[in-house]
Order: structure tokens, then C-alpha cells, then sequence
């Protein structure tokens, strides 16, 4: 028979002993599970080894949880990222703050990479270090199991020899080599073979060395775990707190210097915002006195207050023979145009459409009789209170003259017209203004507008009105016409 090399053997002799051990933890648990053979128990340990387990699981789950939170900052750098650069292509060159811009730009990307790198350096490491040492711990107490069931099987066989032959020498002890054929491959079958030839028989010295052995490989592996799981578990409220920290600490620094680059973008972008607004305002006011968000347009003066001021008539000696209605029903007829007011005997006035044509001395001069050295004192202080009346009312005349005409009639036409359901006051346009949009109103100089209540409170910005014009309500009794004006363009009357 052809004998196998040196390494060969070896090598078979150690898949042997390999697989002899294998089996013989399997049997020894399964008499342990049956009730067959006692288990040697450590509630200590088994204790530290639930909590380590538990440690192993919670240290796992942090650490995936911070890549994902690691991942979610890269990304949201990269976000930030494409944000500023794209307001850094839009900025225009004239515009104001546009190397502030490219320095805020430059900054938030500088300070994105420097909290992703501190997170990594403080919290991510940490975690992989802590985490490193759980894998060679559970190696070790796979092991220790393993050899706590050697260590049993070799007491077990050490009490069967007690038992069975106490104080014999020499006598061999058979091991039961069935299970071992039956559960090993074919392939092994050879070497198991070979191998039960030189391990048939156990004597009790043997038996008591395998004994010692066994315990002590099981003792060094034991006293090591009982120091280092307590020790590790303890560990674990250090380092969450430091982890947790450093985290906390890190994001408060870089939301507080965040926040300054973005307060500096504000600043920069307010100013730009004032500066766009004023400019745009006065090309507004240039081109049709729209109102804009720099402020109200520069009203101009009313056109009648260019006109040279109507010197008051001359002092007339009052008749008691002209009563306070005819002075007042003169001027009356004077506002109205197309009517011509004559003097029987001394003037024939044209028919005007204004007082300022309109000579008054030759009026008063026609108005007064020849006989008037007769005159009554309380007549006389009454003609002169009349007479101030009329001044007063040739002033106020004055001062709207260009709008007599249309305010007069409107006037007269709205005194019996039913207002608006919404209706609030009357405004009267002091200046042409164009409409922008379909929902704005057009009015000329002089046009009276009618002031409505909007439909919705919130609808209504400050500076503009609801109206509509009152030459159309009378037509139409409909606001379908109304629209919002600036108020400035406007007078209340």
C-alpha cells in the first residue's frame, strides 16, 4: 500500500480532527438539548452577551444613519451649489454688488465643503472606529461557545471513565464511531477511518489531560470577554455624546456663518432692489405718471392756478331797490352757459361760458338805479354781506374755471341720479392718466369719477382707488366700466 506524502498527511490528519471535533460539539449538544448530559451556564456573560448584541445593532444603525445624513449634505452642496451660480451667470456686470455676489458665491461653496469634511473627520470616523472592534469581539464569542462545548464534552467523558473503570489503569475506553461514519462524506470516510484507528481508545489519563486541556483554552478566552464586554457597554454613553456633539456643534458653526453670507446677499440684493426701483419710478414719470413702488408722481399745479389773478369789483354804493336774490341769482345765470346777461339801458353782453369774461363794473353799474342816495341802513349792511357773498363766489369760480362747464353739469345731472350700491365719495381727475392694463381707468383732466367700495378688502393696494366714471353711470346705471386709479391723480370733492 502505497504510503501518502509527508504534507498530505498532515493536511488529512488536521480535516480529520476538524471534522472529529465538529461532530462531537453536535452530539454533546444534542445531549444537552435532550437532558442527556448537563450545560455549563454563566448568567454574566450571557447577560454581557445580549448587551452586546444590542450595542452591535444600535452602533449599526447610527452609522448607516449618518451616511445617509452625509449623503444628504453632499447633495444639498451640490444644490446650494447650482443655486448660486446660476444667480452668479444672471447678475448682470452694472449691476450693484456684483463682486460682493461672486465672493458670497465663492463663500457658501467654501463653507458647504468644510462642514462636510468636519462631519466626516469628527462623527464618521469615530463611528467606523468604535464600530471596528465589534467584529473581533463576536469572533471570540463564537469561540468561547465553542470551546465551552469541548470543555463539557471533556468532562463528560472524564466522569464516564470515573464511573466505568475507577482505579484501573489502562483499561480503553470505546468512543461511539457510528454517527461520525454515518454523518461524514464519502471522500472522508478513509481518513476517518484512519483516524478512529488511533482514537479508539481513551485511557483515564488521557481522558483527564484532554479534561485539563479543554478547560483552559476555555478559561483564557472567558476571562478576557468577562472584562471586555462590561467595559465595552459601558462605553457606549461616551461615545454618543461625543458623536452627538460633534454633530450639533458643527452645524450650529456653520448655520451661524451661513446665515451672515446670507444676510450679506440680502443687504446686497435689498440695495440693488431700491436702486432698480428708483430708476425705474422716474422713467415711469416721464412717460405717463404711472404710479411705481419708488412713490407717488409729482403732481403738477392745477392749470387754473396759472392763470393772473380777477381783481375784485369796485365798491358800489348798494340800492335798497336790488334784493340779495338778484345778486345771487346773477351770478347764478353768469356760471350758466349759452345765457347772456344785458343791461336795459347801458350793456349788451355776448353770451359767455365764464365769469372771468364777463364785465362786472358795467354789471353792478347796470344792476344799480340812478335814485339811490336814498337808501336804508339795514338794507345797506345786508347788500354789503350779499355783495362780500359774491366775491367769495367769484373767487371759487375763478379758481375752477376750466371746469365750470362739465362740473356744472355734472352737478345738476347727479342731483337726482341714483349713486351706486358701493358708492363713497366723488374725486375729481386733476390729470390725464392712461391705463396700463384692462382693469385700470382712463381719465382726462376734469373728469369726476365715482368711488366704490372693492369687492375684496384685500384686492386694494395703497395709493389706488375703485371708481367709476359719472358721465357713465348716468348713461348706463352699470359698472361694468369701473376700474383702479392712482389717488394722486385725483382731488376729493
Amino acid at each position: 500500500m502505497a504510503e501518502l506524502p509527508m504534507g498530505k498527511a498532515v493536511t488529512a490528519g488536521k480535516i480529520a480532527s476538524n471534522v472529529q471535533k465538529k461532530i462531537t460539539r453536535a452530539q454533546e449538544k444534542v445531549l444537552q438539548k435532550l437532558g442527556k448530559a448537563d450545560e455549563t451556564k454563566d448568567l454574566a456573560f450571557e447577560e454581557g452577551v445580549i448587551n452586546f448584541n444590542k450595542q452591535l445593532v444600535e452602533g449599526t444603525k447610527l452609522q448607516k444613519d449618518l451616511r445617509a445624513y452625509l449623503t444628504a449634505v453632499k447633495s444639498m452642496h451640490e444644490s446650494s451649489r447650482r443655486l448660486y451660480e446660476c444667480l452668479d451667470d444672471m447678475y448682470e456686470n452694472d449691476w450693484y454688488g456684483r463682486k460682493d455676489v461672486e465672493s458670497i458665491c465663492e463663500d457658501s461653496d467654501l463653507l458647504w465643503t468644510d462642514f462636510h469634511q468636519k462631519l466626516v473627520d469628527h462623527a464618521l470616523i469615530s463611528m467606523d472606529t468604535y464600530l471596528g472592534q465589534f467584529p473581533d469581539i463576536r469572533a471570540r464569542i463564537s469561540k468561547r461557545d465553542r470551546k465551552l462545548v469541548d470543555f463539557d464534552s471533556a468532562r463528560h467523558n472524564f466522569a464516564a471513565v470515573n464511573k466505568g473503570k475507577k482505579g484501573k489503569e489502562g483499561i480503553k475506553i470505546t468512543k461511539p464511531a457510528s454517527l461520525l461514519e454515518r454523518a461524514a462524506p464519502g471522500w472522508a470516510q478513509g481518513i476517518l477511518s484512519a483516524h478512529n484507528v488511533a482514537q479508539t481508545s481513551l485511557s483515564r489519563s488521557q481522558a483527564e489531560e484532554e479534561l485539563d486541556r479543554a478547560q483552559k483554552v476555555f478559561e483564557e478566552i472567558n476571562i478576557d470577554l468577562q472584562e471586555e464586554l462590561p467595559s465595552l457597554w459601558n462605553s457606549r454613553v461616551g461615545f454618543y455624546v461625543n458623536t452627538f456633539q460633534s454633530v450639533a456643534g458643527l452645524e450650529e458653526k456653520f448655520h451661524r456663518e451661513m446665515g451672515k453670507i446670507n444676510q450679506n446677499l440680502n443687504d446686497t440684493l435689498d440695495t440693488l432692489e431700491n436702486q432698480d426701483m428708483s430708476s425705474s419710478s422716474e422713467r415711469t414719470q416721464d412717460a405717463n405718471h404711472t404710479l411705481s413702488p419708488g412713490g407717488p408722481p409729482a403732481i403738477p399745479k392745477s392749470p387754473s392756478k396759472l392763470k393772473p389773478a380777477v381783481p375784485p369789483p369796485p365798491k358800489a354804493t348798494p340800492s335798497k331797490d336790488l334784493k340779495q336774490e338778484s345778486i345771487i341769482n346773477l351770478f347764478g345765470e353768469a356760471a350758466t352757459p349759452n345765457i347772456s346777461v344785458t343791461s336795459p339801458t347801458q350793456y349788451d353782453a355776448p353770451a359767455t361760458a365764464n365769469l372771468l369774461d364777463m364785465d362786472l363794473d358795467s354789471l353792478q353799474a347796470a344792476t344799480t338805479p340812478a335814485a339811490a342816495q336814498n337808501w336804508d341802513p339795514w338794507e345797506a349792511t345786508e347788500q354789503a354781506v350779499v355783495t362780500e357773498q359774491t366775491v367769495v363766489t367769484e373767487e371759487a369760480v375763478a379758481e375752477t374755471v376750466s371746469d365750470v362747464p362739465t362740473a356744472t353739469a355734472a352737478t345738476e345731472s347727479t342731483e337726482s341720479v341714483e349713486m351706486p350700491e358701493a358708492f363713497i365719495f366723488k374725486v375729481k381727475a386733476m390729470h390725464d392718466y392712461n391705463a396700463n392694463d384692462s382693469d385700470e381707468l382712463e381719465m382726462k383732466a376734469g373728469d369726476v369719477v365715482l368711488v366704490v367700495k372693492f369687492e375684496t378688502p384685500d384686492d386694494q393696494d395703497e395709493g389706488w382707488l375703485m371708481g367709476v366714471k359719472e358721465s357713465d353711470w348716468i348713461l348706463q346705471k352699470d359698472l361694468g366700466k369701473k376700474g383702479v386709479f392712482p389717488e394722486n391723480f385725483t382731488q376729493r370733492m
